[in-house]
């Protein structure tokens, strides 16, 4: 299963329409994941047209309502379990009980393997207590800076291996930013 990552597109505002060669890195995607922060229904009805999209509702997308928003999505890939939330505690900063803890209060008994997050803009891959954690960063405003190409990210699921690209935007086309491969057991 192959699935797109993407968070804090900030559209309109930042730009009306995504970068045509931010969109070509979804192609063949079986779903796309978005962590928030999109600020309008245009970039999801986009990323809608490409494959089946889910967003995760962050800070900036108060009052919108629509049945592809939810505070937090848990899906199943393969027998992973997928998480999507858009604010989370940043895994490089936070002990693995503080981030075992926020899980357990927006998941609930059911805890994602991987977890997708956004809100920060700053992209990142890791792996905490056998848990993956994946921010794919922001394709417009990366590092929460000014506008200008960001990353996104590509993931694939076969059995208990995750492969994950992190992808840099260019003004000329898209450069592998990271590779990650991480083992994964379903709980």
């Amino acid at each position: 299963m192959k699935i797109g990552l993407i968070a804090d597109t900030h559209m309109p505002g930042t730009i009306d329409a995504l970068w045509p060669h931010a969109s070509s890195a979804f192609h063949g995607v079986d779903v796309i994941l978005h962590a928030g922060d999109l600020h309008t229904l245009d970039i999801v009805d986009h990323l809608s047209d490409i494959a089946p999209t889910y967003v995760s509702r962050g800070n900036g997308d108060v009052g919108i309502i629509d049945e592809r928003l939810q505070d937090t999505w848990l899906l199943e890939a393969k027998g992973i379990q997928v998480g999507l939330i858009h604010h989370f505690p940043s895994p490089a900063r936070k002990s693995p009980e503080h981030l075992e803890k926020y899980l357990v209060k927006h998941f609930g008994e059911v805890l994602p393997d991987v977890l997708i997050y956004g809100h920060t803009h700053l992209e990142d891959v890791r792996t905490v207590n056998n848990r993956l954690f994946i921010n794919p960063g922001s394709p417009t405003l990366p590092r929460n800076q000014s506008l200008r190409p960001g990353t996104l990210g590509v993931m694939e699921i076969a059995a208990d291996h995750v492969h994950t690209r992190l992808l840099q935007l260019t003004d000329h086309g898209i450069e592998e930013h990271e590779e990650f491969a991480a083992h994964v057991h379903p709980r």
